[in-house]
């Protein structure tokens, strides 16, 4: 019996984390305030570089690296708009981390990337080596 509570228990854990709701108010936003990089033991990584311009070659390169990642889909808003969110899901369990991208400033513009996971206190350096990995592929350009 107890093998059986177990298994619905983690049975219903999954589907919690595959189908809960997305709160884009919650998601869709930048890292005001909070300074660049990882902190440690948190669950989220933040880059930013100033631009020249209006900043939106930049973004829709960072688009087009994105969208070619696996399991991975716009949440809420538009390169049009000038900022973007995206869920990405773990091949195995399907946790979605959360990452915006957008333009913000004046004079000088600068693009942030903000990249961070809905669930847990660390994300192993998950957001900040997927990041990096986006970034590197651009560059590469």
């Amino acid at each position: 019996m107890l093998f059986w509570i177990i298994v619905i228990a983690l049975v219903a854990l999954v589907a919690y984390v595959r189908l809960a709701p997305i709160d884009t108010a919650r998601w869709h936003m930048q890292a005001e305030g909070q300074k660049m990089g990882k902190s440690q033991g948190t669950n989220s990584y933040i880059w930013r570089a100033p631009v020249d311009g209006d900043g939106q070659e930049t973004l829709a390169q960072l688009d087009r690296a994105i969208m070619q990642t696996p399991r991975t889909e716009v949440v809420a808003g538009s390169l049009a708009e000038g900022q973007v969110t995206y869920v990405t899901r773990t091949k195995l369990m399907g946790y979605p981390d959360f990452t915006t991208i957008g333009v913000y400033g004046d004079n000088p513009s600068y693009v942030e990337v903000y990249g961070r996971s809905r669930f847990g206190r660390s994300d192993m350096g998950v957001n900040a080596k997927r990041v990096n990995a986006w970034l590197a592929q651009i560059e590469a350009r």
